[in-house]
This record gives C-alpha cells, sequence and structure tokens, in this order.
C-alpha cells in the first residue's frame, strides 16, 4: 500500500501537460527581427550596465573586469545555445516553464518558473534602486540623505542600513500604469534602447579618448597617494595593476557580472532566425559591457569609482561635468525600459502558473476586455517594491544570479536528456508504441525474472547499446549518468571554488580529489556518448553533445559556488517557500492532475510568455 502511494506521488511530480493543451502564440507575425533584437539589447542594457560595473570594477575585480564580462559572455552563449533547442522542441511555445512543464513534467517546470519569479522580482528591485541612485547623482545625493536621516534601519546585518521609500514609490508607480492597462510598445522599446545605444557610444569614444592607461598598471603608491588627497571611501587595493585582485576576483567578479546577461531569454521567438537573433542581441550586449567597462576603469583609478552612480561621476572625475548629464538621460532612459521589460513578464507568468492551478488560482484573475491580470501585477509589483525597499543592492543582485545560472543549468540538463530520449508524441491523449510494448513485456515477464542476466545486460548497454535508436532502457542510463554527473561537477566545483591555490599548487590530496573527479567525470561522459541520440529533427540542435550542455552545467554551477553564505541563505528560503506553496496547495489543484479542462487564454497573454522566454 506504501509502495502504491510512493508511485502515485512520483507520478503527480512528473506528470507532463500535453502539448495540444497549449494555444499558439503567434509572436512571429507581431515583431520583426529588428525588433526583437531591439528588445532583446534594451532588456540587458539596464542596472548590470550602470550599476554592476562599477561595483565589480572597484571591489572585486579592477581593471580586469572586461575578463569578467567575457567569461560570463560565454557562460550565457553556452546557456543560450541548450535554450534555443529546448525551445524547439515544443512547437507551440518557447517559454522554458511551459517547456519544463510539457517535457520534463510538473515538478521540474514548477522550480523553473517559481525561479524566473525570483529573477524578474530581483530585476525589478535592482532596477528601481539604480533609477534612484542615478537620479540622486543628478541632485547631488539629497535622497540618500534625507533616506538615512529619516528611515535608518537598525536591523540584521542582510538588510539595507536605510528603507528606500523612492525605490519602492517607483515600482508602485509603474505596477498602478500597468494594472490600468498602459500598453507596453516594442516603439518604445526602439527609442529608448536607440538613446542607450548612442550614449554608451558616447561613453566609451571618451573613455578612450580622456583615458590613462597608467590605470591599468596602478601601484599601491598610487594607492597611497590618492588616500592623502580624496576625502571620500575608496575601494580595495588589491595588488595593483591590471589583476589587482588575482584569479579568485576575476572568477568571483564573473559571476556577479552575470547578472548583466540574465535578460537574454527576452528574444526568444520562433522561426529560423531565432539562433541568429540570440547569438547578434548578446554579441551587441558583450560589446557594450566590454567597452565601457574598459572606458570607465581607463578613465578612473578602480578604488575611486563611484559606487552607485559610476558612470555621471567617471565624466567629473575627467574634467568633463556636463557630460553627466548626457549620461543621465541614457541611464534613465535604459532604465526605465529595463524597468517596464521585468516588470510586464512577471505578471504574465505568474498568471500562468495560477491558472495551471501551481500558484492560487485568485492571482489568475483578469479585469476588462483586454484581460490585465490585476491580482498578479499588483502582487508581484508590491513584492518587488518591498524588496527594493529593505534590501540592499548588491545583495538581491547576487540572489538573482544564483536564480537565473540554476535556471539556466536546468535547462541544459533537459537538453541532455531529452536528446537521448526515444521519440513520443507529446498529445495528452495518446501513448508511444515503446510504452505500449513495455507494458505488453511487464505483463508477460515477472519482474523478478534472470537478475544476474539482467544485470549483465544492463552493464553491456552502458558501452555497447543494442539499438541504433533510443530505448527506454538507453534513456534510463542517460538519466542516471546525468544525475551522477551533476553530483560530480557539483564537488569538482567547491573544491576549485573553495581551495583554488591549493589544487593548482599540487596539494597532494586536494590535487588528488579533483583529478579523480575529473576521471570519473570523463568515464560517465564516455557512456552518455555511447548511447543513441533521438533523430527527429529540429530546427536547432546543440552541437557536440554531450560535452557543451555538462561545460554549460559546470561553468554555470562553478559561479554559483562564488556566491556568499548570506546569497544562498536567501535563495534557500525562498525556494522553501515555493516547495511549500506547491506540495500544500499546487500538486492538489493542478488542473493536469485533476484533468480539468485548461481555461481559455488570451493570445496576448501567451505572446507575452514567449516575448520573454518564459
Amino acid at each position: 500500500m506504501v509502495r502504491h502511494y510512493v508511485h502515485q506521488f512520483g507520478q503527480k511530480l512528473a506528470h507532463r501537460r500535453g502539448e495540444d493543451t497549449i494555444r499558439s502564440d503567434g509572436l512571429k507575425i507581431h515583431l520583426s527581427a529588428k525588433e526583437l533584437v531591439f528588445l532583446g539589447v534594451g532588456r540587458n542594457l539596464g542596472a548590470g550596465l550602470y550599476i554592476v560595473v562599477g561595483a565589480v570594477a572597484k571591489y572585486v575585480a579592477g581593471p580586469a573586469t572586461i575578463i569578467c564580462f567575457l567569461v560570463a559572455g560565454l557562460s550565457s552563449l553556452l546557456s543560450r545555445l541548450c535554450y534555443v533547442e529546448f525551445e524547439a522542441r515544443v512547437s507551440r511555445s518557447s517559454s522554458a516553464y511551459v517547456c519544463s512543464y510539457v517535457m520534463m513534467g510538473q515538478l521540474w517546470a514548477f522550480i523553473v518558473g517559481w525561479n524566473i519569479i525570483l529573477l524578474f522580482l530581483i530585476a525589478t528591485a535592482c532596477t528601481a534602486s539604480a533609477w534612484r541612485y542615478a537620479f540622486d547623482s543628478l541632485i547631488g545625493d539629497h535622497i540618500s540623505q534625507a533616506l538615512e536621516r529619516t528611515v535608518p534601519l537598525h536591523v540584521p546585518y542582510f538588510l539595507a542600513t536605510c528603507a528606500d521609500f523612492f525605490a519602492l514609490g517607483l515600482v508602485l508607480l509603474f505596477t498602478g500604469l500597468l494594472a490600468l492597462g498602459v500598453p507596453e510598445s516594442a516603439r518604445v522599446y526602439r527609442v529608448f534602447t536607440g538613446i542607450n545605444l548612442l550614449v554608451l557610444s558616447f561613453i566609451i569614444l571618451s573613455g578612450f579618448i580622456k583615458g590613462d592607461p597608467h590605470n591599468w598598471k596602478l601601484t599601491k603608491q598610487d594607492y597611497a597617494l590618492a588616500t592623502a588627497v580624496f576625502t571620500h571611501s575608496l575601494g580595495p587595493p588589491g595588488a595593483g595593476g591590471f589583476v589587482p585582485f588575482d584569479f579568485e576576483g576575476v572568477v568571483r567578479g564573473a559571476a556577479t557580472c552575470f547578472y548583466a546577461f540574465v535578460g537574454f531569454a527576452a528574444i526568444a521567438t520562433r522561426g529560423n532566425l531565432q539562433r541568429s537573433i540570440s547569438l547578434i542581441s548578446l554579441l551587441m550586449c558583450f560589446v557594450a559591457y566590454f567597452g565601457v567597462s574598459a572606458a570607465l576603469t581607463l578613465m578612473v583609478p578602480y578604488y575611486q569609482i563611484h559606487h552607485h552612480s559610476p558612470l555621471p561621476e567617471a565624466f567629473l572625475h575627467v574634467g568633463w561635468g556636463p557630460a553627466r548629464y548626457v549620461v543621465a538621460v541614457g541611464v534613465l532612459c535604459a532604465l526605465t525600459s529595463s524597468l517596464l521589460g521585468d516588470m510586464f513578464p512577471m505578471s504574465r507568468l505568474i498568471r500562468a502558473m495560477a491558472e495551471d492551478g501551481l500558484l492560487f488560482q485568485g492571482l489568475a484573475k483578469v479585469c476588462g476586455h483586454k484581460e490585465i491580470p490585476v491580482v498578479a501585477i499588483m502582487s508581484s509589483g508590491s513584492l518587488a517594491g518591498i524588496m527594493a525597499l529593505l534590501f540592499e543592492f548588491s545583495d538581491i543582485a547576487d540572489l538573482m544570479v544564483v536564480a537565473s545560472l540554476l535556471t539556466y543549468s536546468m535547462v541544459s540538463f533537459s537538453v541532455l536528456g531529452l536528446r537521448y530520449q526515444p521519440d513520443q508524441n507529446l498529445s495528452k491523449s495518446k501513448k508511444t508504441e515503446e510504452e505500449t510494448e513495455m507494458e505488453l513485456v511487464l505483463q508477460g515477464r515477472p519482474l523478478d525474472s534472470e537478475p544476474e542476466a539482467a544485470t549483465s545486460n544492463i552493464l553491456k548497454n552502458l558501452w555497447f547499446p543494442t539499438s541504433t535508436t533510443p530505448t527506454q532502457k538507453s534513456a534510463q542510463i542517460v538519466y542516471g549518468c546525468a544525475f551522477l554527473l551533476v553530483l560530480l561537477l557539483t564537488l569538482l566545483s567547491l573544491v576549485l571554488a573553495q581551495w583554488p591555490s591549493q589544487v593548482f599548487s599540487g596539494d597532494p590530496v586536494l590535487t588528488t580529489v579533483a583529478v579523480l573527479l575529473l576521471l570519473l567525470i570523463t568515464g560517465v561522459t564516455a557512456i552518455i556518448w555511447r548511447q543513441p541520440q533521438s533523430p527527429t529533427p529540429l530546427m536547432f540542435r546543440v552541437p557536440a553533445l554531450p560535452v557543451l550542455p555538462l561545460v554549460s552545467i559546470f561553468v554555470n554551477v562553478y559561479l554559483m559556488m562564488q556566491m556568499t553564505s548570506r546569497t544562498w541563505t536567501l535563495f534557500g528560503v525562498w525556494n522553501a517557500i515555493g516547495f511549500a506553496i506547491y506540495f500544500g496547495y499546487g500538486i492538489r489543484h493542478s488542473l493536469e492532475e485533476n484533468n480539468e479542462p485548461q481555461p481559455p487564454v488570451s493570445a496576448g497573454s501567451r505572446c507575452t510568455l514567449s516575448l520573454y522566454g518564459l
């Protein structure tokens, strides 16, 4: 009896949504390739460009910030390639949440969706805080001084030093506009993104004109002179030079710089141009981040960079005071479009999950003929506003990085497993021929017959599969090996993150552990490589399987290991709340589990989900 309930519970967790329950989004007739490129670029060039660059350069990596963005960009590229194939497997949607529900099951989809919600909540809060920093720098930091005097927070260390009511009010303002039905326009994105790119071009050119190459080879004597001249707080000196904080600083900076690329899923679309549009947008964003970080560190010594307003203050440092107002225009335009770009899809994702029964049904309520999800907008906007009110930018920015890296790692894992799955009809009402065949075999043969022969056959199939196409047995082998690889890669990442110098300096214990883990990873990868892949044609297939998804997972996990215990504590709290909601409510109220028909979903809602790759 207990075994039966456990089996039934496991079936619920792995229950897949039928693709025939998804309505076509029709995105391809609404947005051109140029509009999608502008959308992706505008979504990425926000707070990460105007705040994170300065913080990483000042405290973490120095001039080597450009290398940090290179590493983060390569990690994003690997994840994006896996993302494209994952979306290509479900023809009616490019939503990571919906694709996960169809391909991987309900629990997997909930984890993906729940962490994407976290990603958008934090992005909204961070962008609102960055908007306040940019505006405050133009008026002499009067807002910060007023907040510190009137509403200081004498609370535990993981909260902000003062309550940011300005950021709260900004989030609530945009929440009200969205609840009233203010439409999100691709034309607005084009205008704001165009202004942003012009301002960024000005910043990069100005940086190379006014920059001083000596700022890339500073010494401790330079730091001592700066300490005597400047009265405001300076960053840590490090060891000087181009890489003042060594390899650890570059890796830690790359983890934080991944914040700049978390919006690449905003350019998800259907059609043969999907990969090209994604890569073009990603390349444009990388060039912008690379150029701006180089210009900033050339104009200002890294330890003198202003933490909250690095670019406008850099022009003051080089004597171009009036230019800071030109930069401010680009900052505010970029952050405004980015704020809308975060809030608009967040409410639609919450509504979609509520319609599926995984979140509370009240969140799916809509208003008016435009079917505006007012409850989802107001609840998500209020939560994002509270985050902006109480938390420091740096703390929740790292939390956003962890959520995005976990989500992209899950997508890479999904691609790795699905490529080796036998062909199956994703329709809810049909079974595959293999499932039927397996049922007949199980009915005609006792489970406990010839266990030794079965074990021998399994071991043989690890290296010499009997079929040239995937079978249920080969798929199980791949999934088992994939889960083992994730464990081994996590252990290797932990060792490299915690004791990097000891490993590379030849410490006998740690080096032996690292080598053994590498050997095991190589062996298990070879077993997966020997298994037959599905010949099903797709719009795009990730090359170099199984290596590329595994490299993507390893890089993502290694970057996640750079986060602090404070970040992991907040992340654990968020997911604990999510699991409580899922196991206490979602698993019992899921419409798919209850075999109830899906409610009609407006084309606009599904279009928005596809537009943002949710």
